[in-house]
Formats: C-alpha cells, structure tokens, sequence
C-alpha cells in the first residue's frame, strides 16, 4: 500500500507552494560520514525555517559525484520540481580524479544549460572548490579559475569557496582529512547561506 506524504512548512503553506532550493552535489553534500540532518542542506534548512521563510531545501548530493555524473541526473534531479534557485556543487571529485579542467568546465557548462532548459528563471549558483597544493600549483592555479570563468560565462552568481574556512583544518574534518565533520559542515552551512540570501525572493528575504 502506497502513501502520499505532504510536508507543511512552518508558516502553514501547503508544500504544494513551497519554493525549492535544489542543491546537486557531491559526498561533501550529501554529508559523507555524517548523519543526514549534520550535513549543510539540512542546516541551510534549519536557517530557513528559523527566519519562517517559505523555501525546501533538496539535497541532491551522491558520494562520488563528478560534473559529468551530475550532467547525466541532472534532468532527473529537477524533474517536476520547478526550482527556484540551484546550488551547483560539483568538481571535487573531477580535480582529484585529473579529469581535464577543460572537460570539467563543459560539464558544469553544460549542466546550467540543463537547468535553464528545465526553467528558464531558474537562479543558479556555482559552488567553486580547490584542490590541494600537493597537486601542482599549475593545476590548482587553473582548478580554481575554472569555476569562475564559468560563472562569468553562463552569468550566473559564483560562491569561491564551498570549503572556505574549513578545508585543510584537521578539527573540522573527519580522519580522511577531506571530507568535513558536524563542525565543518556548520560552517559550510553559513557560508552557502550567505551566497543564498541575496537570491531568494525579495518578499521572502530575512
């Protein structure tokens, strides 16, 4: 026997006119290690729902992610959903794989194309990321240029850093020194919400 669930939000609106905030990504999305509600989606949900705003964060996160897997589900990931704002959250895996940067800029490329043929008004934004300087200072240099270049290209708003304050701290990631712990994801948390703010609604901004 099938059941339908509805959630409603804390102002009471039925979930049927809940704005989305879908955030496709990678482990450091999905909250690898972590419990579901440590990992930041959930807690940039906690803060939406602390300011009683009207939006549904969807984590879209899978463990092993790169930009051409995320490029492959992204259909199926907005399918329905008409989102209001997506979070890009992929390339980690693409730079400590040595996939191409020029292959991983066509795929995040390629991916907001996607997003915009789903919906045209559809607010994007890219989450950038670095690699580590063992890799090559050539490699990392353009790495993290990448992402930028993209978000000037397809114009759409860049978050720099998804690891800022976070990445390369032992006390803010587990024993694998990759992937962020509860702490490091708290301030993941903060810093996508601040990159989120300016995009949300003008009536719904805190």
């Amino acid at each position: 026997m099938c059941l339908a669930l509805m959630t409603i939000p804390l102002n009471g609106t039925l979930a049927s006119e809940v704005s989305k905030i879908v955030i496709i990504g990678d482990s450091l999305t999905a909250g690898y290690g972590l419990e579901p509600e440590e990992a930041y989606p959930a807690l940039v949900q906690a803060k939406i729902d602390q300011h009683e705003l009207n939006y549904e964060v969807v984590n879209a996160g899978i463990s092993g992610d790169t930009t051409a897997a995320g490029l492959r589900r992204i259909d199926w990931v907005l399918r329905g959903s008409q989102a209001e704002i997506v979070v890009v959250a992929l390339g980690a895996n693409d730079g400590l794989r040595g996939v191409p940067i020029e292959q991983t800029r066509e795929n995040l490329s390629a991916i907001i194309d996607r997003i915009r043929a789903n919906h045209a008004d559809t607010k994007i934004l890219l989450a950038g990321m670095r690699m580590p300087e063992n890799m090559g200072a050539d490699f990392t240099q353009r790495f993290f240029a990448n992402f930028a270049t993209v978000a000037e290209e397809k114009e759409v708003e860049l978050l720099p850093f998804l690891l800022e304050g976070v990445g390369g701290l032992p006390e803010l990631n587990q024993s694998d020194e990759i992937h962020p712990n509860a702490a490091g994801q708290k301030i993941m948390a903060e810093t996508v919400w601040q990159h989120l703010k300016p995009l949300l609604t003008e009536s719904q901004q805190p």
